[in-house]
């Protein structure tokens, strides 16, 4: 099989991060997993685990995690999801994306097994995210990984990934997002989260919400394990920036630090107070993590599509805000982090999310609107989001297509303006294609 073999192999099966996801549990078994895995010789169990759940930043706060412990020089695996240009992103070893031969060989190697499995379908048919998720295991088993840093795909006691013993599990911000699937109160989302929580670990969180705060507290009372709360036991402060990095302090429980990072937002400062906070976790648990390691993984971590500068002249930002509280902190980034005249917003959705909730959190900061659809199966139509931003009394352009979208946005801006494309991460990854093709 070539590489693109391998794609469209990997592509059909169900993937549910193109067609709408089933709210019957019986749609989510994880002993279809188990039954792959057993035949792979469970390669889930070769490595110690970091297991990462969320709405909101857990992408970066896993990132971050995993180039800290590259730094403390332990051969670290991390597994993401979605990706953004290539699905070679998902599956990463010390910050290098497995390559299009690894990724076919691997495909070729565990496929008899997936077919076997999927001919006795006694638990169901395995589907997109749950093959990624055990090729990702496998090829970190090939690597001799120390470490495997895991981010939920969605929700995470039926998720694929939660089949590992974790030393930590992280639990970042939680919101409203996934509702069709997760449920529509926070407390009901904050328990499926909490589904990675198991006995033997110790559990970070991220400030939360009341609600989600006392569920967590009592699911990590039932599991008998410890609880570190980010905002209480550790805490962080802003200590400036500039347009490559931000400076903070962090006052952990082993001890304070001084770092940097070239992510922009506060909700960024946060995340990283909780990769801290699980860093220092695993020093406590006797793994060789030093400050140093610390300050120079947070330093170096790459987290591309969340507040990227593409341009500067006029600034260009990206952001993959993809729900009402992460459209609420984009907008509150860009007025703190950036200075323009003019902002310009593209923006693109896709068609599961909260459209009206995106739309009344980031409609006050702009001057002109462009409404248009990345060419993910799954996108929202743009006359929808004009409607919405009409509600609100916003002249919305309708433009088919995100490079046909930037253009006109460019054509509209002036030298010291802003122009922000944001809605979805798929949307972003067409806006950095556009720059890349500029850029060549």
């Amino acid at each position: 099989m070539d590489y693109q073999q391998v794609l469209d192999y990997i592509c059909s099966y169900t993937d549910y991060e193109k067609v709408p996801m089933p709210h019957d549990p019986a749609f989510y078994d994880l002993r279809r997993v188990d039954e792959l895995l057993a035949y792979l010789g469970n390669p889930h169990l070769g490595a110690r685990s970091v297991h990462i759940a969320g709405t909101n930043g857990k992408g970066s706060t896993a990132a971050m995690i995993a180039s800290a412990l590259t730094a403390a020089s332990y051969t670290t695996g991390l597994y993401t999801s979605p990706h953004l240009l290539t699905w070679r992103e998902r599956i990463r070893v010390d910050g290098e994306l497995i390559s299009e031969a690894e990724l076919a060989a691997l495909v070729e190697r565990v496929k008899p097994e997936v077919e076997v499995v999927n001919q006795r379908a006694t638990y169901g048919e395995l589907t997109t995210f749950e093959l990624l998720t055990a090729l990702g295991f496998a090829y970190f088993k090939l690597k001799g990984v120390d470490f495997q840093v895991l981010e939920v795909g969605m929700g995470g006691k039926f998720d694929a990934t939660n089949i590992i013993n974790p030393e930590v599990c992280v639990i970042t911000s939680i919101s409203l997002d996934h509702t069709e699937v997760l449920g529509n109160s926070l407390a009901i989302i904050a328990a499926e989260k909490a589904g990675i929580i198991k006995a033997g670990c110790v559990v970070v969180t991220s400030p939360q919400p009341d609600e989600v705060d006392k569920v967590i507290q009592e699911t990590c009372h039932s599991c008998g394990v410890e609880l570190v709360r980010v905002g209480t036991d550790v805490s962080w402060r802003g200590l400036g920036s500039d347009l490559n990095r931000q400076l903070f302090q962090v006052t952990g429980r082993l001890g304070g630090y001084e770092l940097s990072i070239p992510l922009f937002g506060q909700h960024q400062l946060g995340n990283a107070a909780t990769a801290v906070a699980a860093l220092e976790v695993l020093a406590g648990k006797g793994f060789n993590i030093s400050r140093d390691n610390i300050i120079d993984g947070l330093a170096r971590v790459s987290w591309p599509g969340r507040l990227q500068i593409l341009r500067r002249c006029p600034l260009i930002v990206v952001d993959g805000a993809h729900n009402p509280d992460s459209a609420r902190k984009l907008r509150q980034s860009l007025e703190q982090y950036f200075a323009f005249d003019h902002a310009i917003l593209v923006i693109g959705t896709s068609s599961d999310k909260d459209i009206a909730g995106i739309v009344s959190e980031l409609f006050p900061l702009f001057d002109k609107v462009i409404a248009t659809c990345s060419r993910h199966p799954r996108a929202t139509a743009p006359a929808l989001l004009k409607t919405e931003f009409a509600r609100h009394g916003v002249e919305t352009q309708v433009v088919e297509g995100v490079s046909t979208a930037l253009s006109q946005a460019l054509a509209l801006a002036g030298d010291g303006d802003l122009i922000c494309v944001a809605g979805s991460l798929f949307v972003v990854a067409e806006a950095i294609e556009w720059q890349s093709g500029e850029d060549a």
